[in-house]
């Protein structure tokens, strides 16, 4: 089925198509301690098929590969495919790589033992619709797994406000609570669910053009003292850091559950 583009869709393939080379090499993407996570959440073995929705550069599909899963990545921006083919090819695992939308996934219904997406879900402006083509192509006791930056509700306008400037690609993050809901509204019932904060330091993550902007957004933010922009920000000797505030959301599709219908 052919899906049109949406122009969100064509800003974010803008977007990562500009940064598909540094996302994938930039090293806070594959960190240990949050990759132990995401894998341990996930619970992969060997049998299993197992698809990462807007998979990026392939950084989760290849460490899921290393299993021996039979893994399928599917990601809307060409660039990040081509990144996610590389990095296949350079671990020496193989993945099945689609370009495609995450609305409408190319896949037929209970295909798969696993679906996973990281990073993805405050760049959706249908996360809900997201999630419910994710539990659609999950088996029956299948888990799905969203793992997402996930502000203090209080927060969260402040951190919308700084992401967007920094990703014109950013929709909305959502908080935890909004996350557990979307579940619930497909009919799922959260079985885990883990917390993390991601260190990063503002200009590794930031286009030279929009620096500027950022970096009194984030000075604004640290003097005032109350982090507005729920990143808890601070100044360093090589600049400015703050946290990304990541939670994983780990969801069991019933075995007598119907696969939902996708769009």
């Amino acid at each position: 089925m052919s899906v049109s583009r949406t122009p969100h869709d064509t800003r974010i393939v803008e977007q990562f198509t500009r940064w598909a080379k540094p996302f994938a090499e930039l090293a806070i993407h594959a960190e240990a301690e949050s990759m132990a996570q995401t894998l341990a959440a996930c619970a992969v073995t060997a049998d299993m098929t197992v698809l990462d929705v807007a998979c990026g550069p392939g950084i989760i599909a290849c460490e899921l590969a290393r299993t021996g899963a039979q893994v399928t990545g599917i990601d809307l921006t060409p660039a990040m495919i081509q990144q996610a083919r590389l990095r296949a090819d350079s671990m020496h695992v193989s993945v099945a790589y689609h370009v495609g939308n995450a609305l409408h996934l190319p896949f037929q219904a209970d295909s798969f033992d696993r679906v996973v997406t990281r990073y993805s879900f405050h760049h959706m402006q249908d996360p809900g619709q997201v999630l419910a083509e994710m539990v659609r192509v999950c088996r029956p006791g299948g888990r799905i797994i969203v793992i997402d930056a996930t502000p203090a509700p209080e927060c969260q306008e402040g951190y919308d406000r700084a992401e967007t400037l920094r990703d014109p690609s950013h929709t909305s993050a959502l908080t935890l609570p909004q996350l557990v809901s979307l579940g619930a509204e497909v009919g799922l019932s959260p079985v885990e669910m883990h917390q993390y904060r991601l260190e990063s330091r503002l200009q590794d993550q930031v286009a030279p053009e929009d620096w500027n902007a950022l970096q009194t957004l984030f000075a604004e933010d640290i003097a005032g003292g109350q982090d507005c922009l729920g990143m808890g920000a601070w100044e360093d000797a090589d600049g400015i850091h703050f946290y990304f505030p990541i939670s994983i959301v780990v969801w069991s599709k019933s075995t007598h559950e119907k696969a939902i219908a996708g769009a």
